[in-house]
């Protein structure tokens, strides 16, 4: 008979039962994933499907802004609001909870009778878009709880190409769907990806939220953490946490930049295409789209092979010069160029797009667990503050402007904040020491525990917390 102390021969070892864990642990991630993308579709179905709405049911333009602008404010509150909600509840909870409301905010709209449809309208671009935030938000937060802080890496670009793929379906789909089956048909299917997200999100059990708090507080949280996971001090411990590290706090002002940037080609795209095609604009929108998606999700692969075979993340240099490439191929892909010119642009700006929303994603997530939260709402807000004041500059802009000028300026914008964040990293990684906690001492490190991983220094461009070097 084995020992009490140790397997016997019939029980797996330690490392056999922590692959065994991995292993289950990646594949409820995929099926959650599968559940989010489906959701996803949703989304970018419903932003069609309900802005077209929008206009055939008051037949103004103005309406359609208004509706983008209330759900744009949504999400800018939830942002503020959900690290407080993550120190109080599971992420689980929030994430059942977000989609069931988005989901019974879409039967409300269906049953709505025509004297009442303007108000159920508003309350769907209230919920869709607190919604929307509240989970992807509780989702990034507690990536590292999921999987590992050493599978980060490879659980956000899985994430994002789920994304990605939800997102040309959908505005793909959308057109089509409404043309043929009616706004009816096209809400209840809207309806059911949320249904079905929900299903999965409650079939599985998913960490972080309220139970990640209380780990990173054993292992050794600051004041600051307890303060956050108190709850009513939340907002000024998110700045508190931004301002501790200059360089994840500029990190997250350009993620606002690169918000109002990408509202600039989202809104010329239709124009510049309607100029190359005034007979069917749509064509070279869907074209441009479908192939920014191709890029993206081929990033994602790359990513994916790269870190699982060096044991590294991309880290916030890769985040600063994917934001360069990116914010310079957009400007580019206005240029007039030739449309396979434009075609290989537009997969270089998907592409670069992806390594920065991998890069950002991962980055944030070497917080403490307390405080992880709280920073993807700040940044939320941010991005949707961005998002929305650049609707509302661009939308003027190219009244009077052409859209490459517009673009120009925005993405030029974004460019400009990026240098500055990238030399910004390079002068902390100039004044970490070597040794053996510095550059030249962390080079030898071959993993990090867990607590390790989570007290990481994201205030330090030339590594995330998590990563691991091997040799």
């Amino acid at each position: 008979m084995g020992s009490a102390d140790g397997p016997t021969a019939d029980e797996p070892d330690d490392g056999s039962r922590m692959t065994r864990d991995t292993a289950v642990s990646e594949r409820r991630f995929r099926f959650l994933v599968a559940g989010y993308a489906v959701s996803s579709y949703g989304t970018f179905l419903n932003m069609v499907a309900l802005n077209l709405f929008v206009y055939e049911t008051t037949g103004r333009a103005l309406a359609m802004g208004l509706f983008m602008a209330v759900r744009l404010a949504s999400g800018f509150v939830a942002g503020l609001v959900v690290g407080g909600l993550l120190a109080r509840f599971s992420a689980k909870s929030i994430m059942l909870w977000a989609n069931v409301g988005q989901g019974s905010v879409m039967l409300v709209l269906i049953l709505a009778p025509d004297s009442v449809v303007t108000g159920a309208l508003m309350a769907v671009s209230v919920v869709i878009g607190a919604c929307g935030t509240l989970f992807m938000v509780a989702l990034r937060s507690s990536i590292p709880e999921m999987v590992g802080e050493d599978r980060r890496a490879w659980a956000n670009s899985l994430s994002i190409t789920g994304r990605s793929l939800a997102m040309v379906a959908g505005f793909a789909s959308a057109g089509v769907v409404v043309s043929l089956v009616g706004y009816t048909a096209a809400f209840l299917l809207d309806m059911a990806t949320f249904v079905i997200c929900a299903v999965t999100v409650a079939l599985l059990p998913i960490a972080g939220g309220k139970g990640a708090g209380s780990e990173a507080g054993a292992s050794g949280a600051g004041k600051g953490e307890k303060e956050a996971k108190s709850g009513p001090r939340w907002r000024p411990v998110a700045f508190l946490a931004l301002a501790a590290a200059p360089g994840l706090g500029l990190m997250v002002a350009l993620r606002g930049v690169d918000a109002f940037g990408s509202s600039s080609h989202n809104a010329a795209l239709p124009i510049y295409s309607t100029s190359l095609d005034a007979s069917n604009p749509a064509v070279f929108v869907s074209a441009f789209w479908c192939v920014w998606a191709l890029g993206n999700i081929g990033a994602q692969q790359v990513i994916q092979r790269y870190t699982q075979r060096t044991g590294r993340t991309v880290g916030a240099l890769g985040f600063g010069y994917g934001t360069v490439v990116m914010s310079a191929a957009f400007i580019a892909a206005f240029a007039g160029f030739p449309l396979a010119v434009t075609a290989v642009i537009a997969l270089i700006a998907g592409a670069a797009d992806g390594l920065t929303e991998v890069a950002y994603t991962s980055h944030l997530q070497t917080l403490p667990a307390t405080l992880r939260g709280h920073a993807f709402g700040l940044s939320a807000t941010f991005e949707n503050l961005g998002f929305g004041v650049g609707m509302i500059l661009v939308a003027a802009a190219l009244d009077r402007f052409s859209p490459l000028a517009v673009v120009g300026w925005s993405h030029g914008a974004a460019i400009v904040v990026a240098v500055v964040f990238l030399l910004r990293v390079a002068a902390l990684r100039r004044a970490e020491p070597a040794g053996p906690m510095g550059r030249a001492g962390g080079a030898e490190r071959v993993g990090l525990r867990k607590e390790e991983a989570v007290e990481g220094r994201p205030d330090r461009g030339d590594r995330d917390g998590a990563e691991v070097s091997r040799g």
